[in-house]
């Protein structure tokens, strides 16, 4: 199943590049994205500073399809990404590993305001250990486990492409445990042991912005917030990510990403993961968007 999702992942972005002429006819459809191949490597032989030679490697892919006409707007966002390191007398190890997928369809009733319904998942490709990633170790996680299915209704604010903000007050919360190891009381918030899912109802905040710091230089930020009605909604998720992409040339570029998380059910204190790249970059930006589109911009008409 998690190699069909990385081969699935390459397909994808190799299909919208070869339909990239194509799209350019679908006027209500925007399509923005990026793939990447980020790689390092160090080799040491006699170096009397000390070091250990590794290679390592990053790949994903980043898109947001965004369907707007009229008083409709249909955002799609997939987000794929592994990366690992072989790094000499410690082995393999994940550097990188996620799982992203998220829809909300909204109908304008105000201007900028839509009443929206949406859905998003969130899980990882393969296992993790509690000594960074070394298999030896104690396994934390899998595919699934946990994974995160979020369904729901509300508002969304967006006024422009650069700033999204979806507040839920009616939003399902459904945890996955499907690797057995790892089905335990406590674990990911579990009731029982054997259990392999964990229902949750309450409410989900979050945003989008987009910063342009200078030419070729972006800051992508997203937030969220979840709290649970039915048990402890003092206990709140809260996530923050950042990605700073800073473009070379047309096929060269860097990215620099943050991610903060705090989860009352996965471990009681703040994680924190940051990651460095550089490599290729193949970015997509096609198709109409609202801005250019003044037939579908009704909000701006008096």
């Amino acid at each position: 199943m998690k190699k069909l999702l990385l081969i699935a992942s390459i397909s994808f972005g190799a299909m919208v590049t070869a339909q990239e002429a194509k799209t350019d006819t679908v006027k209500a459809w925007s399509i923005q994205g990026q793939n990447t191949l980020m790689l390092n490597q160090a080799a040491f032989s006699n170096w009397v500073g000390g070091g250990a030679n590794n290679v390592g490697w990053l790949a994903g892919v980043n898109y947001n399809l965004t369907y707007e006409k009229g008083k409709d707007l249909w955002e799609n966002i997939i987000i794929l990404g592994y990366g690992q390191n072989n790094t000499q007398g410690t082995g393999v190890r994940k550097t990188q590993d996620v799982i992203n997928l998220s829809t909300n369809y909204g109908r304008e009733f105000a201007k900028h305001w839509y009443i929206s319904a949406g859905a998003s998942l969130q899980t990882q490709f393969a296992p993790g250990y509690e000594d960074g990633n070394n298999p030896d170790a104690k396994k934390i996680s899998n595919f699934f486990a946990p994974g995160y299915l979020n369904l729901g209704a509300g508002v969304t604010y967006r006024p422009d492409d650069n700033l999204t903000v979806t507040l839920r007050p009616a939003n399902a919360r459904w945890t996955f445990v499907l690797d057995k190891d790892l089905q335990t009381a406590g674990t990911y918030g579990l009731k029982n042991d054997g259990d392999s899912s964990l229902f949750q109802f309450g409410f989900l905040g979050t945003a989008m912005y987009k910063i342009k710091i200078m030419e070729n230089i972006n800051l992508t930020n997203t937030a969220s917030v979840f709290s649970n009605y039915l048990d402890h909604p003092e206990r709140l998720v809260l996530a923050y990510g950042a990605i700073l992409n800073m473009k070379i040339n047309k096929y060269i570029s860097s990215n620099i990403t943050l991610d903060l998380l705090y989860d009352h059910n996965q471990i009681r204190k703040t994680q924190l993961k940051q990651t460095l790249g550089v490599g290729f970059a193949y970015n997509i930006d096609n198709g109409k968007k609202r801005s250019d589109n003044k037939d579908n911009q009704n909000w701006l008409k008096k």
